[in-house]
């Protein structure tokens, strides 16, 4: 199994730097000498099977959990002194149709929750929640209740009090896992713009859309492999989710192998 290459490049340092991060709880091991490096601008797929560590490596990131082994850097800097710089958009959140709080409100929860921020007056914190409602386009629905917006809208509404924060790196779990394809790849292709000023990791379940927005795609079954590449190959399949492994094709999206690889797929297995 592979790792992903330490990238050694002049100038400023990586966005994210995960190096030998191994985790384990009650003696049973969740995460396995993982590296991994994002650069300004990557966006980043992490695929996996369900409870192969991936929001586990996102809780390390973000600091709430300590790795037993390894070091994870942000922007140069261990991730423990740069509180505030990852910004984090959890997989559910469900608001009330009648709970009384704007789409203004919470994407201005994003400034009230930068600890970095010493904004001098309410103008400028005005300013910041007006750009992130700009980049998740929902300036036009500012004043609705959240509550009352589409599935997509509200997850827009979490990306842009992520944004609010002015963050160097965003972290996603499962954003598009309720939403129909139409507004999953939406959604996706906000990601890939937002991409070009930050760094994304995203974690998702969906293969056949998510290879074509990302620029890479990492797997993640306790140990990560990844080529830097948004390919997604039969080995790497078969490494993360075992050696019995189907692919059925979705209609609203396009084949991951060519036919030399699907026709060797087993007609039977376990579907991931």
């Amino acid at each position: 199994m592979s790792r992903t290459p330490t990238k050694r490049r002049s100038g400023p340092p990586p966005a994210l730097e995960i190096r030998g991060v191994s985790l384990a709880f009650r003696g049973n091991s969740v995460l396995e000498d993982v590296d991994l490096t994002l650069q300004t601008q990557d966006f980043v797929g992490l695929i996996g099977p369900n409870g192969a560590g991936k929001t586990v490596l996102l809780k390390v990131i973000l600091g709430l959990l300590k790795p037993d082994r390894g070091s994870v850097h942000i922007f140069g800097e261990p991730a423990t002194a740069q509180h505030g710089m990852v910004a984090w958009v959890p997989q559910f959140a469900q608001f009330a149709a009648d709970f009384p709080i704007s789409v203004r409100d919470v994407v201005h929860m994003g400034v009230l929750g930068d600890r970095r921020a010493r904004l001098r007056s309410n103008k400028e914190a005005a300013q910041r929640v007006d750009e992130a409602l700009a980049e998740v386009d929902l300036l036009d629905v500012q004043d609705r209740q959240v509550g009352k917006l589409s599935g997509g809208q509200i997850q827009r509404v979490l990306i842009g009090r992520a944004l609010a924060q002015k963050t160097g790196i965003l972290l996603l779990d499962e954003p598009a896992a309720s939403l129909d394809s139409r507004y999953g790849d939406d959604l996706y292709e906000l990601l890939r713009r937002l991409s070009k000023d930050r760094a994304v990791l995203l974690v998702s379940h969906d293969i056949g859309v998510l290879h074509r927005y990302v620029s890479s795609v990492a797997c993640l079954n306790r140990r990560l492999t990844s080529h830097g590449s948004s390919e997604i190959t039969q080995q790497m399949l078969e490494d993360t989710y075992g050696e019995h492994v189907d692919l059925v094709e979705h209609p609203h999206s396009h084949r991951l192998l060519g036919p030399h690889d699907q026709d060797a797929l087993p007609e039977t297995g376990e579907h991931n």
